[in-house]
């Protein structure tokens, strides 16, 4: 049995905070669905497994609601499973009671109760759909009485917090650990956390095949599972669905040398304009070195998807040389040694010191950029 197991779509997922960029990022979780039907007809998949939150919300617009089953119906020899999650749990006359009413072709399956549905003639998916965000039993506890033919897969798929494991999802659903065992399951299928984790032989959580934040997975995976008959341990590769790659970074830079290392380390990485990038800087840099490093901020920002840059511990110290470059002796240098005298104040506010140090980085741009522009 071939089986790829996804988990955490969130459609109609909001990314206000990145202005203009958000539809590009709305779109990119739409051709994950398609990178999965890719896959699947690819590796020979007939099933892929949406372990819950198919939607980001319960009241998705009449867009919204249809975009992703559009992208599946043109894949019309997979199957695909879908579970309601705690973003999108099943009520009455809720999302996926809109989503039945469209009429759905025979590949698109909902899974809206916790019932038995044979994949094939010797395998069984064994669904627990949410019917609101959180529960406090165990929605898995069903499949340990649950009837399958003897010497079939049953594959268990679920939405929630493994516990004792930890959790980084959303959903405070308890999933038993020991649920494998319990239900003599050959494959437990996870959602909610963001990541791929596994927790252990046969239980795995998917991820997300489209990330949403950063500090979780760096692309968006799914998994291809293959189990060879009842009681065997599964295989469980990876695959890559993300279109962007959200990393974070903290960094260090005292001088030169440093930040040519950063920049070319940055530089080299794969897609470098569907990279998502926070980062944090910290470091001491006389004015030369502080004015190379804006610019090639700049220049970064123009070169990946988006750059949430954190400056807040870069500080400017200005040399002798920096001051001498600005103005030898007159009006500009009395200008900047009285800056100086603010950011070398150690009793000085630090939003006071900060302003000084960026008024003098400005200064000396503007003076010694000029000067070398001119020059040029």
């Amino acid at each position: 049995m071939r089986i790829i197991h996804s988990a955490d779509w969130q459609i109609g997922k909001v990314f206000k905070q990145f202005g203009a960029k958000e539809e590009a990022l709305r779109q990119a979780r739409l051709a994950a669905i398609e990178r999965l039907g890719e896959h699947a007809k690819r590796h020979g998949v007939r099933h892929v497994l949406v372990a819950g939150d198919v939607y980001d919300s319960e009241a998705p617009n009449a867009h919204t609601l249809r975009a992703p089953i559009e992208r599946m119906k043109t894949f019309v020899d997979v199957h695909w499973h879908l579970l309601p999650g705690n973003h999108d749990p099943h009520r009455p006359e809720g999302v996926w009671d809109r989503v039945a009413q469209l009429g759905l072709p025979d590949n698109i399956h909902l899974h809206l109760a916790p019932t038995p549905f044979a994949l094939d003639d010797n395998s069984f998916l064994l669904p627990a759909p949410l019917r609101r965000k959180s529960e406090f039993d165990d929605i898995s506890a069903w499949m340990d009485a649950a009837a399958t033919p003897p010497h079939s897969l049953r594959i268990g798929l679920a939405h929630g917090s493994v516990v004792k494991f930890g959790s980084e999802g959303e959903a405070s659903n308890p999933i038993d650990p020991a649920r494998v065992s319990k239900a003599n399951l050959d494959y437990l299928a996870l959602g909610d956390w963001h990541r791929t984790l596994q927790v252990g032989p046969r239980v795995w959580y998917a991820g997300t095949p489209e990330p949403d934040r950063a500090g979780s997975q760096e692309q968006g995976t799914s998994l291809l599972v293959e189990i060879a008959g009842s009681g065997a341990t599964p295989s469980v590769t990876p695959l890559v669905t993300g279109t962007y790659r959200w990393i974070t970074r903290s960094e260090r830079i005292d001088g030169e040398e440093a930040l040519e290392d950063l920049d070319r380390r940055l530089r080299n990485e794969p897609d470098l304009s569907k990279l998502i990038l926070r980062l944090k800087v910290e470091g001491s840099l006389p004015l030369a070195v502080h004015a190379a490093f804006r610019r090639r901020m700049v220049d970064l920002d123009a070169a990946v998807f988006n750059l949430d840059l954190d400056q807040s511990s870069m500080a400017a110290r200005p040399t002798q040389a920096d001051l001498e470059a600005i103005d030898f002796d007159g009006v500009l240098r009395r200008s900047a040694d009285r800056l100086k005298k603010v950011i070398d104040d150690s009793t000085a506010a630090p939003e006071q010191r900060r302003r000084a140090e960026d008024a003098l980085v400005e200064l000396y741009v503007r003076i010694v950029g000029d000067s070398r522009e001119e020059a040029a």
